[in-house]
């Protein structure tokens, strides 16, 4: 039930238009009951005399006309907020996710949180537009037929309804076991989710090294347990309708047997027991559904509990109260004893960093893989937070100040190039939506990535597909250094940026970024140690601790870890680019 008034707040917003569909069902019930009282006058007076004809038949036209439009306009106004409100929760759950940490989104899988935002609230709808709508529309319609009982006879109305409050035990129960069904049915489909988008994405990888059966036979096993947890839930609701046609027998037995009796004393006309008669079985579809009402409402309710339970993870990494904005960065950034380890992890990713990185000044992070760098990189836009020690910009540290105001002075360009299903030209602007095509035109001459999209069918306004997978590794890589240099950050991170190129492209692209990086301070991840020549410093990172600092040329002159890093690139290396690293190096 917390689930249920936890989303009936979403709800509220909209409670004019609840108050006219509850008006509606109140016009819907009011006509049914109508109906069924009219009955006795066509048998007492109607059909023996054939008289007042004319006004019941009117009588009857008119409730017909008034149910209708009660009907009508209930299921159309429930189905309304039922829309509102599931729209209202998909984007509070849609912005809570992408509000979470990037732990967060290392612990889940893509699947699992489509699941949530499609199936989950695709169930809740149902519960929100038709259940609760049904529930107050046929529970007013049993009242109503209920007082017609009572009217015509209470002592045969009360022998009628004593099976009632039997039904009710089954029916919790029954309830319990569709909660419980549903939300396996609500994992298996979430699974299968999973297992699809896993080899959508990577299809190459399945095709590649032929593994379409097998990731045939995952899908159709999470399929199997799907199509199992299902029956058992549609086993328990058709247990349903013969248990309530099965009390609906008794009700109508009992009535059958007494009021013979009370025709035979004359103490009740034949009119007056048909239209009892007729309210009974007329109850019958109000009671139906009120019994389908409860399974529907445990199988919405084991979605939205999946729902809430995703709302109520908050992320670790937010703003505090009292948040400032960061002022435009100024004089340094420093890192002061800084450890860090994942949630999930014994041993610390990072231990007592320290260093200080001047305005304007490159700072170089080189180390083998595993070493911590990225990790190391991503506390300062805060993806995490350090687990102990500060970062400090402009001596202000970074978890007093707002999150956007931080992100906005960080551009970023990552090893793993993440581009949107959009044209060459949004991609670009990105992180400046409204830049001008000028602006968007130069920034992509400065990362050389004009050249090719001139050359393409439609130009900048051409679509890239998913993840830019029309194009290939060294253009998507130039478009995010375009992006970055239109963003205009003063600090910048490049984790790996020149990765995915060729020897060609990374030339352009070195020139690019030296353009990029004057006159801002940056963080430059690189695993080609060449690349780091001209940094202003260079910090050596093994096991999460800073092992060495300098320049390149004194760290070479040192001969300690960055000297043996770079010796074994030289090995590596082809025999052209080795004698053009020896050349640089002497």
């Amino acid at each position: 039930m917390s689930a249920l008034r936890r989303l009936l707040e979403y709800a509220r917003p909209h409670r004019p238009r609840l108050a006219a569909a509850l008006a509606a069902m109140v016009m819907y019930g009011a006509a049914s009951a109508g109906l069924a009282a009219l009955i006795q006058p066509i048998f007492d007076e109607v059909l023996p005399a054939r008289q007042r004809l004319l006004p019941i038949t009117l009588a009857i036209l008119g409730v017909y006309v008034v149910k209708g439009l009660g009907s009508y306009l209930s299921g159309y106004l429930m189905t309304d907020v039922g829309q509102r409100v599931v729209r209202d929760l998909r984007n509070v759950l849609f912005r809570h996710i992408l509000g979470q940490s990037a732990a967060f989104f290392s612990q889940q899988t893509t699947g699992r949180l489509m699941s949530r935002i499609t199936n989950d609230v695709g169930q809740v709808q149902r519960a929100v537009s038709e259940t609760i709508g049904d529930l107050t529309r046929e529970s007013l319609s049993l009242i109503g037929f209920a007082g017609l009982l009572f009217y015509y006879d209470p002592r045969l109305a009360m022998v009628c309804l004593t099976g009632a409050p039997l039904v009710v035990y089954p029916l919790a129960r029954l309830g319990q076991r569709v909660r419980r069904t549903t939300r396996r049915s609500q994992e298996a489909l979430e699974q299968m989710s999973h297992v699809s988008a896993e080899a959508f994405t990577g299809h190459r990888i399945v095709k590649a090294f032929g593994a379409e059966a097998r990731e045939t036979a995952k899908f159709e096993q999470a399929s199997q347990y799907f199509y199992r947890t299902n029956m058992k839930v549609t086993g328990v609701l058709s247990v349903l309708p013969p248990l309530m046609e099965f009390i609906g027998g008794l009700a109508f037995v009992a009535a059958l047997w007494y009021g013979s009796q009370e025709i035979a004393t004359h103490r009740l006309t034949t009119g007056a027991f048909t239209a009892f008669i007729a309210a009974l079985f007329m109850m019958y579809g109000p009671a139906k559904k009120l019994s389908r009402v409860n399974a529907d409402l445990q199988q919405a309710m084991a979605a939205a509990e999946r729902i809430f339970e995703m709302l109520d993870q908050h992320s670790e990494v937010q703003d505090r109260e009292g948040a400032v904005p960061l002022p435009p960065f100024r004089t340094a950034i420093e890192f002061r004893d800084v450890h860090f380890a994942y949630g999930d992890a014994e041993d610390a990713t990072l231990r007592g960093i320290s260093f200080t990185v001047e305005a304007g000044k490159t700072l170089a992070i080189v180390g083998r893989s595993g070493a911590g760098k990225t990790t190391l990189v991503n506390l300062i836009p805060r993806f995490y937070d350090v687990t102990a020690g500060e970062i400090r910009i402009d001596g202000q540290d970074v978890r007093e100040v707002s999150l956007d105001s931080l992100r906005l002075q960080i551009g970023i360009v990552t090893q793993e190039t993440v581009l949107f299903d959009d044209t060459i030209a949004a991609n670009i602007a990105y992180g400046r939506p409204g830049a001008s095509r000028a602006e968007i035109e130069t920034s992509a001459h400065a990362a050389h990535a004009h050249e090719f999209i001139v050359q393409l069918e439609h130009g900048y306004d051409t679509p890239i597909g998913e993840r830019g997978q029309r194009l290939s590794g060294g253009q998507r890589q130039r478009l995010a250094i375009a992006r970055a240099i239109l963003r205009d950050s003063p600090i910048l991170i490049l984790d790996e940026a020149t990765s995915a190129l060729d020897a060609e492209s990374e030339m352009l692209v070195q020139d690019a970024l030296s353009t990029l990086m004057l006159n801002r301070t940056s963080f430059v991840i690189a695993h080609r140690l060449s690349t780091v020549r001209r940094a202003d410093a260079v910090v050596v990172v093994e096991r999460g601790r800073i092992v060495e600092t300098g320049t390149h040329d004194e760290l070479l002159v040192r001969g300690g870890a960055y000297a043996r890093l770079y010796e074994l690139q030289l090995q590596e290396e082809p025999a052209d680019q080795t004698a053009d690293r020896q050349e640089a190096r002497y």
